[in-house]
C-alpha cells in the first residue's frame, strides 16, 4: 500500500484548552460517513480535557468539528475527566461509545499517573448509546467491573462478534498509592445483552514472572471471530522495549496463542483488517528512528512488510532513553497512539497526533493499493 493522500483533520489551539489533541479513533459508519473522536485539553493531563466528535465524508479528506462534545459524568458524586473515547458501530446507525473516566476529585490536582509508585487515579469505564448515527447521545452508564483489575485502561474499541456479542479488552494498573508490585496483565470480558451486563475477565496477556509489561494491547477483529492482538511489550528488568508481540485469541480468551515477537518495535496502534484478509498494524518507532509508521501482512498472522513512514518528528523533542521512560513521563510524549480503520473500497485511515510542547495536532493518512503498473 502507498500514500494517496494527507492531512490535518484538527488543529490545536496553543495557550488554549485545545492546546493539546490526541486519542484519536476513527470509525467508518453504514451509512458512508465517517466518525471520529478525539480527547482535547489545556495539557496532555488535566482536569478539563473532554471528548470531541468530528465528521467526514467517506474519504475523510475534509473534516468538520467539532460537531459535539461529550461532557464527563460524575460518578459517586466525584468530578472527573474522558482521557479517551472509541465508537462501535453494532447496527447500521446504532452506536456504542466506550470511554475512560479519571477522577479528579479524590486526589485533587494530582496528575495521571504517580510518580512513585507509577499507579493511577481512580478510573472508570463507561458507555453510552446513541440511535442516530451519532448526532445525539444517552447518558453514560458506569461498567461495573472487579475491584481486583485496579484502575481499568481501555485499550481498544469494543468489539461487535459475529453472532451479536460484544468484547472489550481492558489493561490492569495499580492504585494511586500502591507501591507494591504490579501484577499487569490485558484481559477480555463479553458481553451477550448489547453491553448491559459483562463476564468475568480472563486473560489474554500476562508474564507470571512479572518482568515483561504487556501495554495498550489493540485488538482486531477477524472474519472468522477471532481477534488479533498487538501489545507494547515492555522489559522491566533491562529498561527495554522489545518487539511488538502478536497474539491471536478467542473472544472469550480460552483459547490464545503463544506470543510472537514481529521483528520491530515499539508501541502498537490500532490495526485494521481489509476485506481480503490483508492486516493494517501502524505503530510508533518512538526510541529508534522517531517515526510513525504502518506495515501489512498479507493475512492477519502472516509476516509483515516493509514500514510506511507516516509521519517524521524533525524536532525530536521526546529526548529519554526508554531505559529511562515510566508511565509518568508519557505525559511529555509529542506524537503516537496511531488508529487505523478501513474505508469503504479498501482504502485505510490512519490518525495519529503530533506537534510540539506547545499544540498537538490531529493527523491523517490514507493508503491505497498502488495502481497495476506500479507494483
Amino acid at each position: 500500500m502507498i500514500i494517496a493522500a494527507r492531512g490535518i483533520l484538527s488543529h490545536a489551539e496553543a495557550g488554549t484548552d485545545r492546546a493539546m489533541l490526541t486519542f484519536p479513533s476513527v470509525t467508518a459508519l453504514a451509512s458512508g460517513s465517517l466518525i471520529a473522536t478525539l480527547r482535547a485539553g489545556a495539557t496532555k493531563d488535566d482536569a478539563g480535557e473532554r471528548i470531541e466528535i468530528h465528521r467526514a465524508a467517506s474519504r475523510g479528506d475534509a473534516w468538520s468539528g467539532p460537531v459535539a462534545v461529550l461532557p464527563a459524568p460524575h460518578i459517586d458524586g466525584k468530578a472527573g475527566s474522558l482521557k479517551l473515547c472509541y465508537l462501535t458501530e453494532t447496527t447500521p446507525g446504532s452506536l456504542l461509545a466506550a470511554a475512560m473516566w479519571v477522577d479528579r476529585q479524590s486526589h485533587p490536582g494530582a496528575p495521571l499517573f504517580n510518580t512513585e509508585t507509577d499507579g493511577c487515579l481512580p478510573m472508570e469505564i463507561v458507555l453510552a448509546r446513541s440511535d442516530d448515527d451519532g448526532q445525539s447521545w444517552g447518558p453514560w452508564q458506569r461498567v461495573p467491573l472487579p475491584a481486583r483489575l485496579g484502575p481499568p485502561s481501555l485499550t481498544a474499541p469494543i468489539l461487535a462478534l459475529p453472532d451479536g456479542g460484544l468484547v472489550m479488552s481492558i489493561e490492569t494498573n495499580k492504585t494511586y498509592a500502591d507501591a507494591g508490585p504490579w501484577d499487569q496483565r490485558a484481559v477480555f470480558l463479553g458481553s451477550g445483552d448489547g453491553g448491559t451486563t459483562w463476564s468475568e475477565p480472563r486473560t489474554v496477556a500476562r508474564d507470571p514472572s512479572g518482568r515483561l509489561f504487556n501495554w495498550d494491547m489493540r485488538c482486531a477483529l477477524r472474519p472468522d471471530g477471532r481477534i488479533e492482538t498487538f501489545a507494547w511489550t515492555y522489559d522491566t528488568s533491562a529498561g527495554a522495549y522489545l518487539d511488538i508481540h502478536r497474539r491471536t485469541a478467542t473472544a472469550d480468551a480460552s483459547d490464545v496463542t503463544e506470543p510472537v515477537p514481529l521483528g520491530f518495535a515499539d508501541q502498537p496502534g490500532r490495526p485494521a483488517i481489509l476485506p481480503d484478509d490483508r492486516l493494517v498494524l501502524p505503530y510508533v518507532d518512538r526510541f529508534g528512528a522517531g517515526q510513525i509508521c504502518a506495515r501489512v501482512a498479507h493475512r492477519p498472522d502472516g509476516d509483515f512488510g516493509a514500514p510506511i513512514v507516516l509521519h517524521r518528528q524533525e524536532a525530536q523533542t521526546d529526548t529519554a532513553s526508554a531505559g529511562e521512560e515510566t508511565l509518568s513521563q508519557m505525559s511529555q510524549w509529542s506524537y503516537g497512539l496511531p488508529s487505523a480503520e478501513v474505508l469503504p473500497g479498501g482504502a485505510v485511515l490512519i490518525l495519529w497526533y503530533a506537534g510540539t510542547p506547545e499544540r498537538m495536532d490531529i493527523h491523517w493518512a490514507r493508503l491505497i493499493d498502488p495502481e497495476p503498473a506500479e507494483r
